[in-house]
């Protein structure tokens, strides 16, 4: 098992591997994922305060260029690893909507291709 630390709701274990996206809500944090998990939303956001994975998908990479966006990560195409700590940026409660979107797959979609971090 590996512990998560998710800022404001505590520390959990999780099983190593697991999608990012479904371990913080497994832990009872209602996280955003209007897409279904498939990195073309980016509101699984997430920012890393320690653990940081240094390696993405292409398709993390690729939308997170498209957005503009920097600092953060999509836990949809993470996966769980010990000493993770990280703040999650858009919830269900912060946002008001009326669900958070349809439920991620087990594993990481679209299928991944891993390269190491940019920066």
């Amino acid at each position: 098992m590996a512990k998560l630390t998710i800022e404001g709701h505590g520390t959990f274990d999780v099983p190593e591997g697991k999608r990012l996206v479904k371990a913080i809500e497994d832990a009872g944090v209602d996280i955003l994922h209007r897409c279904g998990g498939f990195a073309r939303c980016t509101t699984c956001r997430v920012e890393f305060i320690e653990g940081e994975p240094q390696q993405q998908t292409v398709a993390e990479r690729d939308k997170l260029r498209e957005k503009g966006e920097s600092g953060i990560r999509l836990s949809c195409q993470c996966l769980a690893e010990d000493g993770m700590r990280v703040r999650v940026i858009n919830t269900l409660q912060s946002t008001g909507l009326d669900s958070p979107g349809d439920e991620p797959a087990d594993e990481i979609t679209p299928e991944p291709e891993w390269i190491p971090l940019e920066r």
